[in-house]
């Protein structure tokens, strides 16, 4: 692989709660995925996160998830199809607002944590959110983990697609990220992720927790924004990557 695209979720904060460094991660990664409203963000955030962007030339993606602001996103929710589809309206069309007004647009969705697991194997509700994508806007990248059933009906409806892999966070031998909360969920040394995302870019390879050796072929890196030194961690990928001679640029416009 020559290329790369470094990606972060940000938009996050609300209210008088802030997460994360935006501004510092924007100066880092090439791509953005902003919340748009459901799991985190109101909209001050994300009219400022869209406007910074599009200052520095960053891409915005759309990070939809299940209207829970409470748990953060990260708790499934059994919703009907229709349901689910209209939620996903509903946060596109918002978050593409704040993108017009800063002059930039939506060029790619993202689904944000229990969303973003359940679409990886569930059928139903990885359908609901592609139907929403098509009914908006065809011309919008739909990003997922390798082999995800959203990818796959994502191209079945004629979408463009882009894997990713996840440098802060652990794999299961199966290729799946390990659950928040189990060992080896989180990593947090620097230096350790950035020589194992360079493995990645490199060999297509990342170490599972208990030491296989697991097949990943990502075209994006994403580093959570809300993790503890994300910035820090985020910096020492890219400049890792750099150093072994990987160019840095979105999927979007390489």
């Amino acid at each position: 692989m020559t290329r790369i695209d470094l990606n972060s979720d940000l938009g996050e904060s609300f209210g008088a709660w802030t997460v994360g460094d935006d501004a510092a991660m924007l100066e880092v990664v090439t791509s953005a995925n902003v919340a748009c409203g459901f799991h985190a963000g109101d909209a001050l955030t994300l009219q400022r996160t869209c406007a910074l962007a599009a200052e520095r030339g960053v891409v915005v993606g759309a990070q939809v998830g299940y209207r829970d602001l409470a748990g953060f996103g990260r708790r499934f929710i059994a919703m009907d199809l229709p349901e689910l589809t209209a939620d996903v309206l509903y946060q596109l069309g918002a978050l593409d607002a704040m993108c017009r007004v800063a002059g930039t647009r939506v060029a790619y969705v993202k689904p944000h944590g229990a969303l973003y697991h359940a679409v990886t194997d569930d059928e139903g509700h990885a359908r609901a959110v592609v139907e929403a994508v098509v009914s908006y806007d065809r011309s919008l990248t739909v990003m997922g983990l390798p082999g995800a059933t959203i990818l796959e009906v994502a191209r079945e409806a004629g979408l463009a697609t882009v894997t990713e892999a996840f440098a802060d966070r652990g794999y299961t031998p199966q290729g799946r990220l390990v659950p928040r909360g189990e060992p080896g969920a989180i990593l947090d040394d620097p230096r350790d992720v950035a020589a194992r995302m360079v493995r990645l870019a490199v060999e297509g390879v990342v170490t599972a927790v208990d030491g296989t050796e697991v097949r990943v072929q990502a075209e994006s890196i994403c580093t959570h924004g809300d993790s503890p030194g994300a910035v820090e961690m985020a910096r020492a990928v890219r400049a890792a990557l750099t150093e072994a001679g990987i160019r840095i640029s979105s999927f979007v416009h390489p």
